[in-house]
């Protein structure tokens, strides 16, 4: 059977959040198994989240194939000592997971029968909660509460592959759009520092 374009970007979303798990564990210089565990959580959290959410059966338990994904990039980023990956690498493999994963996240809500409004919000969830329970595990101060934008790319990319896709443009357009606006909010939030308006109470 030919693998389908949300597949290969489901592959490659679980693949890309593996590697900043794994990249996280070697920030704190842990052991192999450790490498392979946040792979794993990280790169099938958000995932796993939504399948439960909207009742599908949960993706990785169906089809082993992200566990081997998962496992594979942990071992061999240990095994690489992360040669030829820079310290910023976590963060920009982490906002290519971001949105590639929005739009698959939504794209399997849709395709489940969800309301768009909510397959936006299953979007954002499978993009950003593996990145949250890594961050936990790791002792790091949430991606939700740093003063950067993170969901928000999120937003933006499941949105509009939602929109296009409401509009019955081809899935690749779609998904090439969502992916791209998503990426490069997020780029512009990692090298230019781009924020939204905080709350400021009166005083």
């Amino acid at each position: 059977m030919a693998i389908t374009l949300v597949e290969m970007l489901d592959y490659a979303g679980v693949a890309t959040f593996a590697a900043s798990g794994a990249l996280m564990a070697a920030e704190r210089r842990q052991d192999v198994v450790t490498f392979v565990f946040f792979a794993a959580i990280t790169g099938v959290g958000g995932g796993t989240l939504r399948d439960l959410l909207i009742g599908a059966p949960v993706f990785w338990v169906t089809n082993p194939g992200y566990a081997i994904v998962c496992a594979s990039v942990g071992v061999a980023i240990f095994a690489s000592r992360g040669r030829g990956l820079p310290k910023r690498a976590l963060l920009w493999l982490d906002a290519a997971g971001l949105c590639v994963y929005a739009v698959v996240g939504a794209a399997k809500a849709q395709a489940w029968g969800i309301n768009p409004v909510i397959a936006v919000v299953m979007g954002v969830l499978t993009a950003t909660f593996g990145g949250v329970i890594r961050d936990v595990l790791a002792g790091e101060p949430s991606v939700l509460l740093r003063r950067e934008l993170y969901v928000t790319p999120a937003i933006a990319s499941a949105s509009i592959f939602v929109l296009l896709a409401a509009l019955h443009a081809p899935v690749v357009w779609a998904s090439g759009a969502g992916v791209a606006l998503g990426f490069a909010v997020r780029a512009g939030a990692i090298a230019a520092g781009w924020r939204l308006p905080v709350f400021t109470p009166k005083k």
